[in-house]
């Protein structure tokens, strides 16, 4: 399944630091209901994640907070982090005034001890930036021996066949800055995003210390071509291509 740019609205999780703050309303309400959110990428995640009682994890980008909602349900001890303050407020509205929300940059050393988390969660925010070293390096120091990073991108094939259907030159095999204008709720804001190929991300990861267990490109949840007529109206299948999700062990 490939989206244009209008569609593009419903694919990431926030972590645009401020410019994510004029939009954050409209997103969060997109985000909890969108096939590509709601009923395919967050049911994937907490499936990876698979049983979190009383694992102690880190939402890095957590938005509006569903995923650390979601994990909180589940047993998990959640902390959520997110470059934008207005997502943080909804993310608080939603989990409550005692949970364990911070501002802080993926860009930035992060403001965790050693070892502090047994997994950490990434949805939709790696892409965001330009170079991952620094920041894989960060969640690896911040993760317990044999601890995990669950991540999800957005799946390179797609974004090169897309500029191709387009009919834009894609460098499939090089790290390309794409900027996209969004309008929700009534707000604007322009996002810059980071392709890379996906040697590049395991390369990425390998360099900081992880092992790669699992690349899943999983199916939609059970129903949602029920819900979504038009958009599985020429598929045969409930996958489709739109996100590249990751299982890294910390070694």
């Amino acid at each position: 399944m490939t989206t244009d740019s209008k569609d593009h609205a419903r694919l990431a999780e926030p972590a645009g630091g401020a410019a994510y703050d004029p939009i954050a309303e409209g997103y969060a309400a997109e985000n909890e209901v969108s096939l590509l959110n709601a009923h395919y990428e967050r049911p994937a995640m907490l499936e990876l994640a698979g049983d979190v009682t009383g694992r102690r994890i880190l939402d890095a980008g957590c938005g509006a907070g569903p995923l650390s909602a979601a994990l909180r349900d589940g047993g998990a001890r959640v902390t959520g982090i997110d470059a934008s303050a207005g997502m943080l407020e909804l993310a608080r509205r939603r989990l409550g005034p005692d949970a364990d929300l911070r501002v802080a940059d993926l860009a930035e050393p992060l403001p965790f001890a050693d070892a502090a988390f047994d997994d950490v969660v990434a949805s939709l925010v790696l892409h965001y930036l330009r170079d991952w070293g620094p920041t894989l390096a960060e969640l690896h120091r911040v993760l317990v021996p044999g601890g995990r990073l669950i991540a999800s991108v957005e799946h390179p094939f797609v974004l090169a066949t897309t500029r191709r259907l387009a009919g834009e030159k894609a460098n499939y095999f090089g790290v390309t800055e794409r900027t996209e204008e969004w309008t929700m709720g009534g707000g604007s804001t322009r996002l810059t995003f980071w392709d890379r190929p996906l040697h590049a991300m395991t390369d990425a990861f390998t360099a900081a210390g992880f092992r790669v267990e699992v690349i899943s490109e999983p199916p939609a949840v059970p129903g949602a071509p029920e819900m979504f007529p038009e958009e599985f109206a020429t598929l045969s299948d409930t996958r489709f291509l739109a996100f590249l999700f990751f299982v890294l062990k910390a070694d």
